[in-house]
């Protein structure tokens, strides 16, 4: 379908209702990422799990999720957004429900992992969707800011809803606050949300979909234990697997007439700048919460809700920095905005380098001031790869972008976690106890007053020492994002005359 050049491009009531339908999925997907921070306890002694399966409890949703994310972006274009949205509210739903009543430990993993799969198809679809719906520059702009700021907030947000509910429920009320919202979604969406998908999208090529999950799951994987565990030879291996199984993904993909991930995707190079800039906007913000969460509990000892209020606030400056970015952009381009982005981040770390052990409102502004140059790079980066790709394939593109940002994310938390803990350990004295040598928690368990008031001390110090190093990044980033957008207008092109995905009322 081919839309006329006029101000029929401008979206109306119907498609902002839509939107707002959309955010639901987006919150709920964000917010699972977090909600068990308060239930593991409860689960714990209804459940017994054994210690690998309480970590496969946590891990394996986000493990399914970015392991399917490019599977589901391309399946979405295929089938339809719309159609592929609808049949993962109701695999979400279901399993929901089915996580809430568990009666097992490997009962509430299998729905941990079938929550994954929904989250994989909600999130391309509904920034698919996004896309086709808001074929105004301005408008698209304002629409995917406010879509970046919901997912933000939605982590912290989770284990704040955790905590409210457990106060006055069972554990498994956690997951049922999900229920309502995918039944309205299913109503709604048929009424509100046309269909959108690829008008000639060719064969499915089932083989790259193990390919995919592959390649990005090891490397996932393999992130996250080096930022929980430390190195070890397995966990290198493990990310090396995945990258060799990316190499012979990313060939076929390369040599194949109906790939997986179209080639068309990147043939304008805002879009390789976009998953770029976007991965590294993700390493930060993972990276310093990284920091931030454990100050809060284990260096300022405060309860896991009194936390999880307080990590709250950054999120009022994500929700005013987001749609004014946008705005600026619209005017002074998007470009310069990117850049800006980087570096109010970098002021960010810079912040936070300078908290000491009893410095609450420091590292609250710093986290704040991160939080808001990185979910403005988000929003703008996002709508700019979204915008040079063409629609037809917007799921696909969408899905990359996510895929970016999970990688982004786990190797943020690998890399400035490995510097904070290396620093940690040479700052603890030989005679401290093996397990406080490792983990400030165990540190701060012990009876010794003084072996926890230099415990904290060392943390805080690799706390500095990371921030430096999150400080060069993000300005180096900076620099790097100039040299990436010259060349290019960094808008997103005039939508007027482009052939869009078939559209299905």
């Amino acid at each position: 379908m081919t839309h006329s050049p006029s101000t029929n491009l401008r979206a109306g009531r119907k498609e902002w209702t839509a939107f707002v339908v959309l955010l639901l999925p987006l919150l709920l997907v964000s917010m699972d990422v977090s909600v068990l921070y308060f239930a593991i306890p409860s689960i714990t002694r209804e459940l017994d799990p054994s210690a690998t399966q309480q970590l496969w409890i946590f891990d394996i949703y986000a493990f399914a999720l970015a392991g399917l994310l490019i599977t589901m972006g391309s399946l979405g274009d295929r089938i339809g957004r719309r159609k592929l949205l609808m049949i993962g509210a109701a695999a979400f739903g279901l399993a929901s429900v089915t996580a809430a009543y568990a009666t097992s430990a490997e009962m509430l993993i299998a729905a941990r992992a079938l929550l994954g799969v929904g989250g994989a198809t909600l999130m391309p679809s509904t920034m698919g969707l996004v896309r086709s719906m808001f074929r105004d520059d301005k408008q698209r702009g304002q629409a995917i800011g406010i879509w970046s700021g919901a997912m933000a907030g939605g982590i912290a947000l989770g284990s704040v809803m955790s905590g409210v509910m457990l106060e006055h429920f069972w554990w498994g009320s956690v997951f049922l606050i999900n229920v309502p919202a995918m039944v309205l979604l299913l109503v709604l969406v048929p009424v509100l949300v046309p269909e959108f998908k690829d008008p000639a999208p060719g064969r499915f090529d089932l083989l790259s979909v193990p390919l995919s999950m592959g390649a990005v799951l090891p490397v996932v994987y393999g992130l996250k234990e080096f930022a929980a565990e430390g190195f070890s030879t397995a966990r290198l291996l493990s990310v090396l697997a995945g990258l060799a199984v990316g190499w012979v993904f990313v060939r076929r993909q390369r040599t194949r007439k109906d790939a997986m991930i179209s080639r068309e995707l990147f043939r304008d190079r805002v879009f390789g700048a976009g998953i770029s800039l976007n991965a590294v906007a993700a390493f930060a913000m993972m990276g310093s919460a990284y920091f931030t969460t454990q100050y809060l509990q284990s260096v300022l000892g405060m309860g896991t809700m009194e936390a999880a209020l307080w990590s709250l606030a950054p999120s009022v400056a994500v929700g005013i920095a987001a749609p004014t970015a946008t705005a600026i952009a619209a005017k002074a381009g998007k470009g310069p905005v990117i850049t800006a982005g980087f570096v109010i981040g970098s002021a960010g770390y810079g912040v936070l380098a300078l908290t000491g052990t009893d410095s609450l409102w420091i590292l609250l502004t710093g986290a704040a001031v991160i939080a808001s140059g990185i979910v403005t790079v988000m929003a703008l980066v996002s709508d700019m790869a979204l915008a040079s790709a063409p629609a037809e394939k917007a799921s696909s593109a969408a899905s990359l972008l996510e895929t970016g940002q999970e990688f982004g994310g786990a190797l943020g938390m690998a890399v400035l976690g490995s510097v904070g803990t290396a620093v940690y350990r040479s700052d603890m004295p030989d005679s401290a106890p093996p397990a406080a040598r490792e983990t400030l928690g165990a540190a701060v368990a012990s009876t010794d007053h003084a072996l926890v008031a230099t415990a904290r001390e060392a943390f805080v110090h690799g706390l500095q020492y990371a921030a430096v190093g999150g400080t060069v990044l993000l300005l180096v980033t900076a620099g790097v994002a100039v040299a990436l957008l010259r060349g290019t207008s960094a808008q997103a092109p005039a939508l007027a005359a482009e052939p869009e995905g078939e559209l299905v009322a």
